[in-house]
């Protein structure tokens, strides 16, 4: 694999930058321009790469940085497979993508018994269907050039089941075993696959969140309650570029982790999720969310 990063490498004249840009200096991220994505587009363009970020509704013009970075906008929306085709025919008529980032996403506040079909469609159309749409028209060509990563950003409440959460919740936790078994498919092609799981982090996220619950519900205040108070630990939690750096540590790492979660605090509780009985965690989320 080394080998063939080398070609990569040579083309565009870095020999000496091997080890930085191990799948070349080419990025496909979705979701990137708002929150972590937008933090992880300029975060790698500032250290060298050239991102192709793709959105909804891109801004118009190409930014430039020092050091030869650069942030290409690309019209797109993961929900549209045709959408997904054209992005992808542009962009790899363009430039030999090695690294796949998706950070597209969306969240609603809802309880787990009622069924707001639209915007349950909506969340698992962006936050899952999306990943596997993007995959199906880039992994081939990851595949083809014996060399590239796919990262996912997942959330830690993929492995935690929070109340009023729980269709969020899902689509993590289908992020999750999806991303490992990618993993153990691509790897004798020379393709990386790694999950990011982010806890609270300070974004746009938090105010888009849409409460698909109506207030004659019976867990409407319950609801109300348990979101808001994780609406308060996300204003007060860590900025996306702390989850941008981790993104770029797995990008430079020539063994990038099957999984890994962002902050220390939320390592810590992804250790004691191991160990601890499922009435010790429950009884956690109960006195955090709903009390």
């Amino acid at each position: 694999m080394v080998a063939l990063c080398l070609k990569f490498t040579e083309r565009n004249g870095h020999y000496n930058r091997l080890m930085k840009y191990i799948y070349g200096r080419n990025v496909f991220i979705t979701g990137g321009s708002s929150g972590i994505g937008a933090a992880a587009a300029e975060f790698l363009a500032e250290s060298g790469f050239v991102v192709f970020a793709a959105s909804r509704n891109p801004p118009d013009e190409v930014k430039r940085f020092d050091g030869g970075g650069e942030i290409h906008p690309v019209a797109l929306d993961v929900r549209d497979m045709s959408s997904v085709e054209n992005a992808a025919q542009y962009v790899l008529a363009q430039a030999d993508i090695g690294v796949i980032l998706h950070c597209a996403g969306v969240g609603i506040a809802c309880a787990g018994e009622e069924f707001p079909e639209d915007s349950v469609m909506n969340l698992m159309e962006t936050n899952f269907i999306g990943v596997l749409r993007v995959n199906s028209c880039f992994l081939p060509h990851l595949r083809s050039r014996g060399c590239g990563l796919c990262i996912m950003v997942g959330s830690v409440a993929g492995v935690f089941p929070i109340p009023y959460q729980s269709h969020y919740s899902a689509s993590k936790a289908a992020l999750d075993l999806y991303s490992g078994s990618l993993r153990l498919e691509l790897e004798r092609f020379g393709v990386r696959v790694s999950l990011v799981m982010p806890g609270d982090t300070r974004t746009e996220f938090t105010g888009a969140r849409i409460y698909a619950i109506d207030e004659a519900s019976p867990f409407y205040n319950d609801c109300l309650c348990a979101v808001g108070k994780m609406e308060k630990d996300e204003q007060n939690g860590y900025p996306p570029t702390t989850v941008a750096k981790v993104i770029l540590k797995l990008i430079e790492a020539k063994k990038p982790s099957a999984r890994k979660t962002v902050g220390g605090s939320y390592k810590l509780l992804m250790l004691l999720r191991g160990y601890l009985p499922d009435c010790a965690v429950f009884g956690l989320l109960r006195r955090i969310y709903l009390r």
